[in-house]
């Protein structure tokens, strides 16, 4: 049986879930890197072959870490890299450069950190408001036409943007959040993805682990300052991981599977991407792949965890603010 999806106008096909390499590098706390690699080379074992990154992801760190797990298996994988994302060396969000020149830059310390000749998926990370998206994604097609790039996706980016950008070069993917509790993406950014043939990398899909029942607790994690985790929006919000635990025991699966499959359900061009950091959590993820819904069923699910019935919105006040998918 062909699981293979249609990863847009990339002009290739990709299993129907990534593997997201974000938490590998501490954003959720310690990580153990030999744990990490094994996951990754394990996925791969799996058929999993469209791995996500950031260059900013613990500065460099993620990238190195990928490049070490992959030696010898390249030609097994889809790399998609995030770029323009600043930090300090106190690891700090300083900004976001998406200017040509930077757009060049930070790929040439992609290759060198992957330790490979192109990136598959290149995609800024955040809209800069400094800089048209004409002309970072001109920066990326030139990159195209040298041989170090194969396609162009973007990230968390609204209607207008990804018109102007699709206009410029064709892009493979938008990266957004999307789960049974974000669905906003459904109102006005998925039905111009589907009449411009861009699929879409489904990032949140456990809303950071909040539908798994996971919750913040090692130093270092940073959904404890996270609006959906914390104070009386997290208390009220563990109610509807109660309830989704509740449905999943019913069905026999697990929570996390129950909402990797439903993100599944939503469309041939969705490509949800799990943030797995261990061969369990791994083995825990595709198991969504052989969960199946009735109509019955579907509707149940989302009705107990309509979107207005979260408390809190998915990132802070200022992060919010920043995103062009949220205007």
């Amino acid at each position: 049986m062909n699981l293979e999806r249609t990863l847009g106008h990339a002009g290739f096909g990709v299993f129907p879930l990534a593997l997201g390499c974000m938490g590998m590098s501490g954003m959720y706390g310690a990580s153990d890197d030999q744990e990490s690699i094994a996951t990754i080379q394990a996925a791969i074992d799996q058929g999993v072959n469209l791995l996500d990154t950031g260059d900013f992801y613990g500065m460099g760190h993620n990238e190195m870490l990928l490049g070490q797990a992959i030696q010898g298996r390249r030609d097994s994988v889809r790399l998609s890299v995030k770029f323009g994302a600043m930090r300090g060396p106190d690891g700090s969000w300083i900004g976001i450069d998406c200017r040509p020149s930077a757009v060049k830059n930070s790929l040439a310390y992609t290759l060198q950190r992957l330790r490979v000749d192109h990136i598959d998926i290149y995609r800024p990370a955040r809209l800069d408001p400094q800089v048209p998206i004409e002309e970072t994604i001109g920066a990326i097609a030139d990159l195209v036409k040298a041989g170090y790039v194969r396609a162009i996706g973007l990230s968390e980016v609204g209607p207008e943007t990804i018109r102007r950008a699709h206009a410029v070069h064709p892009i493979a993917d938008l990266q957004i959040e999307y789960s049974l509790i974000s669905r906003r993406p459904e109102e006005k950014i998925f039905p111009l993805l589907r009449e411009l043939g861009i699929a879409v990398t489904a990032y949140g899909v456990l809303s950071r682990g909040l539908l798994s029942g996971s919750k913040p607790a090692a130093a270092g994690d940073f959904r404890a300052v996270l609006p959906r985790f914390t104070g009386e929006s997290g208390q009220q919000n563990q109610k509807l991981v109660a309830e989704l635990a509740s449905m999943a025991q019913a069905k026999g699966v697990e929570p996390a599977q129950l909402a990797i499959a439903w993100v599944m359900t939503k469309g041939q061009d969705i490509i949800p991407v799990v943030g797995s950091r261990t061969r369990a959590q791994l083995q825990t993820a595709l198991g969504a792949l052989a969960v199946s819904f009735s109509e019955a069923e579907l509707t149940a699910i989302e009705d107990a965890l309509r979107p207005e019935l979260v408390a809190g919105s998915r990132y802070n006040e200022h992060q919010m603010a920043s995103l062009d998918s949220e205007r």
